[in-house]
């Protein structure tokens, strides 16, 4: 059960992460472009993801500049934390069972902070970031479980 769980969960993850790479591509490329989540003046994900929170959680920028090949699109890394996700979530062990907890507890600081900067920063209501908080809420939350477990029976999984 927890298996299929967190197949779904990355599967819808990992869909968002794609759907906000295609709009900060489309919007980069057609300035008048407007996606599906633009659902008003403060409830736009094209003007979150074009932002320069969009990339790189809005950190990178200030580190390594914001042309650097390193300051990569949020939904780059989503995607990547996510296919990271479903493959460690396959695997057995205490390793990775620790891996899955470390990234989630990452994923969900990261979440906080960029809702943070879009409450008190940007001001707006992104849809499609609120939906990836929710799953890697979802997925933190599985991942404590597992490792409760594992912690608690080291014989099992």
């Amino acid at each position: 059960m927890a298996g299929v769980l967190r197949a779904v969960l990355c599967v819808a993850g990992a869909a968002l992460s794609v759907y906000a790479l295609h709009v900060e591509h489309q919007a980069a490329k057609d300035p008048s472009y407007r996606a599906a989540c633009d659902l008003g003046p403060s409830v736009s994900c094209t003007r979150v993801f074009s932002s320069r929170w969009g990339r790189g959680l809005g950190l990178l920028e200030l580190l390594v500049g914001r042309d650097s090949a390193l300051n990569v699109p949020n939904g780059a890394i989503g995607l990547l934390f996510y296919l990271l996700q479903g493959m460690l979530g396959t695997w057995r062990g205490r390793a990775a069972a620790l891996a899955l907890v470390g990234t989630s507890v990452a994923s969900a600081l990261a979440s906080l902070w960029l809702g943070a900067v879009l409450l008190f920063g940007l001001r707006d209501l992104c849809v499609v970031c609120l939906s990836t908080y929710g799953v890697n809420l979802a997925l933190l939350a599985l991942n404590l479980r597992r490792w409760k477990r594992h912690k608690t029976s080291p014989k099992t999984e």
